[in-house]
């Protein structure tokens, strides 16, 4: 079982044609670029993927094309969780027999489940794949929180191997880390936070911003994890701006913006999200110079 996904993973945009088709040509020509400008994994149908207005036969053609594009060079994530562990299970299912590495499973969201829902739910979907899961904490969009006692009953379970942490709770992470095994990964799931939570003994970040910067942010954690934290904090505060920047909109519509400038061909996003705003589009363009990708 591959329970290293790497340190960093590209939540990865789903490319679409004008007519909102999914582009399968961008998705693979983007998945491998990604992998050779930094990336040592992809998430597939994650929240930047827009997950929510994916149907699941599209998420299935998408785990096929990417596993078929990069399987072998780089870890290959599928989003399979939802807010109906049946349904969680069936699309993990599905995703396995796609040849997919892992899997990420949100923290069911709407329905608000007790503590002990979200562990009943974990456990019931990685009681049916042999794949390896992270799990994915994200309060603000689901509106529920695993706490670091839950989590660390959810690590118990012989196939959950990470958590991608989005809370932006540095004390929570503090936490996580002191009642977690050490062989349990903590991912940042904020690109911002990912040297802080590098700093609290995390592994690395399921990331937007490595869309752009995937090498600059892999020498960031390299030079962290050497011991050269000057130069980490340099990257850090270098990147910065981009980090806050991917986010003056809800994700991905600042991502598919900047992506769409730098001359990929992603389209819009689905409703009900829209695409960035004529100034939204000048201010990431703007970033995007003062990065040199421009």
């Amino acid at each position: 079982m591959t329970t290293d996904f790497g340190r960093v993973i590209t939540a990865m945009i789903t490319p679409f044609n004008k007519d909102l088709s999914i582009n399968f040509s961008q998705v693979r020509k983007l998945a491998r670029h990604l992998v050779q400008n930094g990336s040592d994994g992809l998430v597939i149908a994650g929240t930047t993927g827009e997950s929510p207005t994916l149907t699941k036969d599209e998420k299935v053609e998408l785990f096929k094309a990417v596993v078929d594009e990069v399987g072998g060079k780089a870890t290959v994530i599928a989003g399979t969780g939802g807010n109906s562990t049946e349904e969680s299970i069936d699309l993990t299912r599905k995703a396995q027999k796609a040849g997919v590495d892992g899997v990420m499973l949100v923290a069911p969201y709407y329905n608000k489940p007790s503590q002990e829902g979200l562990y009943r739910h974990f456990k019931e979907v990685a009681k049916n794949t042999d794949l390896p899961i992270m799990v994915y904490n994200i309060p603000g969009r689901t509106s529920v929180n695993i706490i670091p006692q839950t989590m660390a009953r959810i690590a118990e379970i012989d196939n959950i191997v990470a958590v991608k942490e989005a809370s932006g709770s540095m004390d929570q992470v503090s936490e996580m880390r002191s009642l977690l095994p050490d062989s349990f990964a903590i991912y940042s799931g904020d690109d911002s936070l990912t040297l802080p939570v590098l700093a609290l003994g995390g592994k690395g970040v399921v990331s937007v911003v490595s869309h752009l910067a995937g090498g600059r942010i892999q020498e960031m954690i390299n030079a962290f994890t050497s011991g050269n934290t000057t130069l980490a904090n340099e990257i850090h505060i270098e990147l910065f701006p981009l980090f806050k920047g991917m986010f003056i909109n809800t994700n991905p519509v600042p991502i598919k913006a900047a992506m769409n400038i730098l001359g990929w061909q992603c389209g819009s996003t689905r409703l009900p999200l829209v695409e960035a705003t004529v100034a939204e589009k000048e201010t990431i363009k703007k970033l995007l110079q003062n990065a040199k990708l421009l």
